[in-house]
């Protein structure tokens, strides 16, 4: 089952005429910073398994949910060059945080979704600023958009893009969270990256000609 996933999720991945944006500048904060966390919602990750294998020498960590959909993902993610780590904020989420933390220490980067696996819709959950101000890693938005595709009716209107659409990936600018315990500074600091993500998002699918966000 698992090769025959597997194999049928690259072949429609080879599908997609990918366009980066913006890669040049985050490898280099890459390189000079040494650990990154790369940001996008749960809405979009599927197009963005057609970028991800090019880092497969860095064999980035990513949270993946103690579900029977996770169970069916982490396999296929590991196949791709990345490495799960089970948990969510529900289940879980402190030991896959130690783990990820602790991934940190020989690896320069973590893909994090970061309104997890069941939502709300476009907010940013808290544990991507705890593991940013533990680990000391900068936040890289990651925005992801498609001119076609079809929108699934689940809680985040899961996205996927139709066969030979143009999907954009274009990286945002990086965030640093400041290491402090003052719950002002704390939701300050994930507003702004909630308010960076939901606008960059937008102004990517009006691009593409959608009415409205999606």
């Amino acid at each position: 089952m698992l090769p025959c996933a597997y194999y049928l999720l690259r072949l429609y991945l080879s599908l997609l005429r990918v366009k980066v944006v913006g890669e040049d500048a985050g490898l280099q904060h890459l390189a000079e910073h040494g650990r990154v966390i790369a940001a996008l919602w749960h809405q979009r990750f599927l197009p963005a398994l057609a970028y991800v294998t090019k880092f497969r020498k860095f064999k980035l960590c990513v949270m993946i949910s103690q579900s029977k959909d996770g169970d069916l993902i982490a396999p296929i993610a590991k196949r791709l060059g990345l490495e799960p780590v089970r948990g969510s904020s529900p289940r879980g989420g402190k030991k896959a945080l130690a783990a990820i933390l602790k991934a940190f220490e020989d690896r320069p980067g973590v893909v994090h979704i970061v309104d997890g696996p069941r939502g709300p819709k476009g907010q940013v959950k808290p544990g991507l600023i705890g593991m940013a101000q533990v680990s000391g890693a900068v936040v890289i938005p990651i925005f992801v958009s498609a001119n076609r595709a079809w929108i699934m009716g689940s809680w985040d209107r899961f996205l996927v893009p139709k066969p030979f659409s143009k999907v954009k990936i274009r990286w945002g600018k990086p965030v640093v969270v400041p290491r402090t315990n003052d719950t002002e500074s704390f939701e300050k600091v994930r507003k702004k990256i909630e308010n960076t993500l939901t606008e960059g998002y937008a102004q990517d699918d009006l691009s593409w000609g959608w009415k409205e966000p999606l």
